[in-house]
């Protein structure tokens, strides 16, 4: 998949999630009230480093100051917060990554389709956004390891959640968008099931609400943040996987550099795992995934 395709691909996303921000405010605002122990027993953390791979961090001699590139409007992984200053799980982790390695850091928002080209044009030092990591992007600029993927995932109604089965499949009505990665995947790894298309996520969300279909598959955050949500109506949890075959669903997102700048992209690899050894990605991600897509 080409950037453009893959900007388009978010951008579908976006409208998806575009006016879940109060909701998902008011969601973190109760999170935030529980102590992370509390949330800790029903969340899984994305395990996306070995913890025996040791990282060396570079030595960094510049003085400049780095300036991250994010949008605001793809919550809740970055979006603009109350007071106007953006803020999100990707955001807070550029910040927690610039604290790590003693940088001193800016954060600007910009509309999602300038951000590589305000890259390019030397307007910003790093790209910190859901810009999906593809072969095309990295012959372009440098990325860091995935900080986040884009799991797949099942949902069902409560009445058929407990005891799910992959084997079930075989003789469940599953929902889908059509046309999408996910609709692909189940048709090459899970012929047996009958697939129902929809031609959007409202129609197919609305489908398993109403006990239509016995399963949906689909994004797990969009899935994670309708479940969270009101919209569901408390009816459906999340079953089975994630699912993070790349060939299907990307390789996820990273911090996205000039391509000379390879010295500062080593650095935030080695800050990032840092942050996972210690704890401090899993605080962040609690944070802001009330109900969490892994």
């Amino acid at each position: 998949m080409g950037v453009a395709a893959a900007f388009g691909r978010n951008r579908a996303l976006k409208s998806r999630l575009r006016g879940l921000s109060a909701r998902i405010l008011a969601s973190l605002a109760v999170v935030a009230s529980l102590s992370a122990p509390a949330l800790a027993q029903d969340a899984a953390i994305p395990n996306l480093w070995d913890p025996r791979a040791g990282i060396e961090r570079p030595e960094i001699t510049t003085g400049r100051t780095i300036r991250f590139l994010t949008d605001d409007e793809f919550p809740p992984l970055h979006f603009a917060g109350p007071d106007g200053v953006p803020t999100g799980f990707v955001v807070e982790l550029a910040r927690a990554v610039c604290e790590r390695l003693s940088l001193t850091c800016t954060v600007q928002a910009r509309r999602f389709d300038t951000l590589l080209p305000s890259l390019t044009e030397g307007r910003g030092d790093v790209v910190a956004a859901a810009v999906p990591i593809t072969a095309d992007l990295r012959k372009g600029f440098a990325v860091t390891r995935p900080l986040f993927r884009f799991p797949a995932r099942f949902a069902a109604r409560r009445d058929r959640a407990a005891g799910f089965d992959m084997k079930a499949l075989g003789s469940a009505k599953v929902g889908v968008v059509a046309g999408t990665a996910h609709e692909a995947y189940l048709a090459t790894l899970q012929p047996g099931a009958t697939r129902q298309p929809y031609p959007d996520a409202g129609e197919a969300q609305a489908a398993l609400r109403r006990g239509e279909v016995d399963y949906l598959f689909g994004d797990g955050l969009a899935l994670a943040l309708w479940v969270g949500g009101v919209a569901s109506e408390d009816c459906c949890a999340l079953v089975g996987g994630p699912f993070l075959e790349s060939r299907f669903f990307g390789e996820g997102i990273g911090f996205v550099l000039r391509a000379d700048d390879d010295v500062l992209r080593r650095a935030l690899d080695a800050a990032l795992q840092r942050l996972s050894d210690d704890g401090k990605y899993a605080e962040l991600y609690l944070r802001f995934f009330p109900v969490g897509p892994f």
